[in-house]
């Protein structure tokens, strides 16, 4: 029986396997808290794209969100498979060019470029820099020039779209620190066309994270498309459009995944006969769902009005419960034949916010594993060494043969790069 989340993780025998592989198994031979991945699951995420798209002839490029899960693992896998990357730092572009990764498929998004980061891509060789603000187009122009280079850019415009996200994951609204608002984009794409060191590429937009309804993917493109027309009727080249990532996936069993088809074909629709290359930034969609945070219960407490399953893993593992109250279903990794009791999963950490889920019912003993589903994305790269925590190990299962694509850290690496006072 597979999980609701993905059909890679599933019970054999009462007992939860990731592809071929008991959890138990790499339990005991990793120890816990453990990333486990499927490397079935990405495959068939990233081709479920790479398909759809390619149904429609449409000429595109898939571009892997990085910051969602950046190990170079996961990022040489997509490499081979052909995406981009798109990028927020210096230190990304490094993982990416480490990983195999194509620096003429890599965009750089992000509010902050510093001068130095910039120098490094145009080095690099990048596709396009994704600029959020006047003062970024100007910083890059600067850097370009002392270069001796070009700059190839596109602004991030912000449509202004309520994507029905969370808010600290929308960022197409006025209100986000994110992209340069939609009226002021044409005046500044005129001045990046009268820059000498910057050539006018496209033009990006991202509006939110984990979007379930589609339909405001439509209504951002419908009013880009309106800036796309005013900038050809002035002579500013418009060669791709990137439309970001956000499409969300299933964390509840009570959640639908939108549709592939039923995501891409309007937009496709949209800029047929356009000329246009469409670029989009896949990250959570890919892996969110082909991984797992695997955990050890340490004790069961009884309080005055909870009951709690304190395991090994905790906030600085897993942040999203946390930082968003977000949802991951919690399963026995060897469901036991007793009744369901309703537990807090928390870790060890010493803050009130360290709960990986809430009100549970789970059938445990002390010893136990349990499985932290939809875990893939914005678990180990958002991981933490609070508390003077090593961070977990990664695993990549590939049918019944097991990858460490990440060792578990110790503690005197923590503290290796400190000195003492003389």
């Amino acid at each position: 029986m597979s999980l609701p989340c993905s059909p890679h993780f599933l019970y054999r025998n009462g007992v939860l396997h990731a592809e071929a592989v008991p959890l138990p198994d790499l339990a005991t031979a990793f120890g816990t808290p453990l990333y486990v991945y499927s490397r079935a699951a990405l495959t068939a995420a990233l081709r479920e794209f790479q398909e759809t798209l390619a149904a429609h002839s449409t000429q595109s490029l898939v571009c892997y969100s990085v910051k969602v899960n950046s190990n170079r693992a996961i990022l040489n896998l997509f490499a081979r498979m052909g995406t981009g990357f798109d990028i927020v730092s210096g230190g990304e572009l490094e993982r990416v060019l480490a990983a195999g990764g194509d620096p003429g498929k890599v965009v750089f998004s992000g509010v902050g470029k510093t001068e130095a980061e910039m120098a490094q891509a145009l080095t690099a060789g990048i596709l396009c820099f994704n600029v959020e603000s006047a003062a970024e187009l100007e910083r890059l122009n600067a850097v370009a020039a002392r270069l001796g280079k070009t700059a190839p850019v596109g602004l991030r415009v912000n449509p202004d779209v309520d994507p029905k996200t969370h808010p600290y994951i929308a960022t197409g609204l006025k209100t986000a620190k994110f992209g340069i608002p939609l009226a002021m984009a044409l005046p500044l794409y005129e001045r990046a066309a009268a820059l000498p060191h910057l050539a006018v590429e496209g033009i990006d937009c991202h509006i939110g994270s984990q979007l379930l309804d589609t339909r405001p993917f439509g209504e951002a493109l419908e009013r880009i498309l309106q800036l796309v027309d005013a900038l050809r009727e002035r002579d500013i080249p418009v060669r791709h459009l990137d439309l970001g990532g956000g499409l969300g996936i299933r964390y509840r069993r009570d959640e639908t995944q939108p549709d592939m088809r039923q995501y891409l074909q309007p937009l496709i629709e949209k800029l047929r006969n356009r000329g246009l290359k469409l670029i989009l930034e896949p990250g959570r969609r890919l892996v969110g769902n082909a991984g797992i945070l695997l955990t050890r219960v340490e004790f069961l407490k009884s309080g005055a009005d909870r009951k709690f399953a304190i395991v090994d893993a905790a906030m600085n593992d897993l942040l999203r419960p946390a930082l968003y109250a977000a949802h991951h279903e919690i399963v026995e990794v060897r469901p036991r034949a007793l009744d369901p009791v309703f537990y807090d999963v928390v870790g060890p950490i010493c803050e009130s916010s360290d709960f990986l889920g809430q009100e549970r019912a789970l059938a445990i003993e002390s010893g136990d594993l349990l499985a932290v589903l939809s875990a893939g994305a914005y678990g180990m790269s958002m991981s933490s060494n609070y508390n003077s925590r090593p961070r977990a190990a990664e695993i990549m299962v590939d049918d019944a043969q097991v990858h460490c694509i990440r060792r578990r850290e110790t503690i005197p690496e923590l503290y290796a790069s400190e000195q003492q006072l003389p």
